[in-house]
């Protein structure tokens, strides 16, 4: 075997053992008995540690050299790119921080799904306390070796290339006319009406609508599966994703579009080249590229006026209601595009979702970078929010900075991810239709040319590109936020 192979076959044998960690994951966080999460904890730090040894072993150095020398074709080539980077990034962490990390986010994670229903701060802070220090020790090591801030340093796992000095910038122009576009919209529809859902929607029903909605969007069921979760997510592998959705019986509105969100992720899993399954090279190209999918499939189709009409009449199947009005498509394109200043992340509307984003990012950003101490978290979200947003989440922790999942296990850097996506995604959108009749296949019910563009544009990739490239490639120009701005005052201000 050449240097190069011998990586290739090192990089499956990792995959496998990723593969175990991630439906380990999942299982514990939508199946797993609560008596089991400290066995489950030490087994997955155990898991974590064996992964890290076979990232760090020290014939790799050697096996690099000689891969280097090697005459490539462009996609070897790229391989070896990401496999040299993730070696690169294994190699800066001491085998006793990942356990240590690993163990502390396992056990703050588990603690968080009680306490914060509770709103038990002090409780939470106590576990957050070890993550956040952890966290701030692996930013350090990472910083040193790569020459950038701690937050950069984390940022570049989820972002590769992209500086809080870019996203800074980018935001500072969100920030110029967001807030005005939100109290816009709001004022423009307080005079409209409509019904909300008022009754008893049961889980099963909602379960069943959702993966309906979910074969529509040809998710394929032989390769995953739909689960229930305390915070919405999609796990596993390409061969095996696994989706939740948290259900309130009370109304159906978010589960279902979180279903929505999820499968774009799932798809993106599903579409990725399986020629390169098991290699860096073949996995998704970042999270912000990730996230522009589950947006892309949530935001741009799930929000557009074709696709509310097949949840409409989708709904209205399996629910039964004394108004008929509630499953109009007037009604649900009024439920799916209201705006409204609310505390949520994950239930926010589609305009002010940035304003969460930024929240989070800024804290994020300082508290990585040193500037703030984790205990000054709570005040400073409170503040951020009445900036923002104009509500207050004074003592009101479980709807304010305990509400995330994120920060339980030190995923520091990935909530910038969730913005850029929404405007890759609506740059993509505006690129697709110069040459696909969107709005034309959604509505007869075969999305397939919209999915061909996305396999042919973004998912068949994997990581073979660049982000700038990938996206360059797709649409002709690297990210411009003028088409996320142009997608919200057309979708939302197109008859003021």
């Amino acid at each position: 075997m050449s240097a190069f192979e011998k990586l290739i076959s090192h990089s499956k044998k990792i995959a496998h053992f990723n593969h175990l960690a991630a439906i380990c994951g999942w299982d514990q966080a939508s199946m797993m008995p609560t008596g089991g999460n400290q066995a489950r904890s030490e087994a997955m730090a155990e898991l974590s540690v064996h992964i890290h040894s076979l990232h760090t072993q020290p014939q790799l150095a050697d096996w690099f050299a000689e891969a280097e020398l090697q005459s490539l074709s462009l996609e070897q080539t790229a391989s070896l790119r990401e496999l040299k980077r993730e070696w690169q990034q294994a190699n800066l962490l001491p085998e006793a921080l990942v356990q240590a990390k690993s163990l502390a986010g396992s056990k703050c994670e588990h603690a968080w799904r009680a306490q914060r229903k509770e709103n038990d701060w002090q409780g939470f802070e106590k576990n957050w306390a070890e993550v956040v220090k952890l966290s701030q020790e692996e930013a350090q090591l990472r910083a040193e070796a790569n020459n950038l801030t701690p937050y950069d340093a984390m940022l570049d796992i989820y972002e590769p290339g992209t500086t809080s000095t870019s996203l800074d910038t980018l935001f500072a122009d969100v920030k110029t006319w967001l807030p005005t576009m939100i109290d816009q919209v709001i004022d423009k529809q307080s005079s409209e009406q409509f019904f909300e859902p008022n009754g008893q929607f049961a889980t099963d029903k909602q379960k069943a609508l959702g993966m309906e909605v979910m074969k529509l969007l040809q998710f394929d069921f032989n390769h995953g599966r739909l689960d229930e979760s305390i915070h919405p997510f999609c796990g596993g592998v390409p061969s095996d994703v696994r989706i939740t959705t948290r259900y309130d019986e009370s109304e159906f509105v978010q589960s279902l579009m979180g279903i929505v969100h999820e499968t774009g992720h799932a798809r993106y899993e599903q579409g990725l080249p399986k020629a390169l399954a098991g290699t860096p090279a073949g996995e998704a190209r970042s999270m912000g590229i990730h996230e522009s999918q589950s947006l892309f499939f949530e935001m741009q189709i799930g929000r557009s006026d074709p696709f509310i009409s097949h949840l409409a009449h989708l709904a209205g199947k399996h629910f039964t209601t004394s108004n008929p009005e509630l499953f109009s498509q007037q009604n649900f394109q009024k439920l799916y595009t209201r705006v409204k200043k609310d505390f949520i992340r994950v239930d926010a509307d589609e305009l002010t979702y940035p304003a969460h984003v930024i929240l989070r990012y800024e804290i994020e950003r300082d508290l990585i970078n040193g500037n703030i101490k984790h205990t000054d978290v709570p005040e400073l979200w409170d503040l951020k929010m009445q900036q923002y947003l104009g509500i207050s989440t004074e003592g009101n922790f479980k709807n304010g900075c305990m509400q995330d999942i994120h920060w339980t296990d030190g995923a520091f850097g990935y909530f910038p991810s969730y913005t850029l996506g929404a405007m890759y995604a609506a740059q993509y959108m505006a690129v697709m239709k110069k040459t696909v009749d969107v709005d034309g296949a959604i509505h007869s019910g075969d999305l397939s040319p919209i999915f061909t563009w996305l396999s042919d544009n973004i998912w068949s990739k994997g990581s073979l590109l660049t982000t700038d490239e990938l996206v360059k490639q797709a649409t002709g120009e690297t990210l411009n936020a003028k088409f996320f701005q142009e997608h919200l005052r057309s979708r939302y201000l197109k008859n003021a």
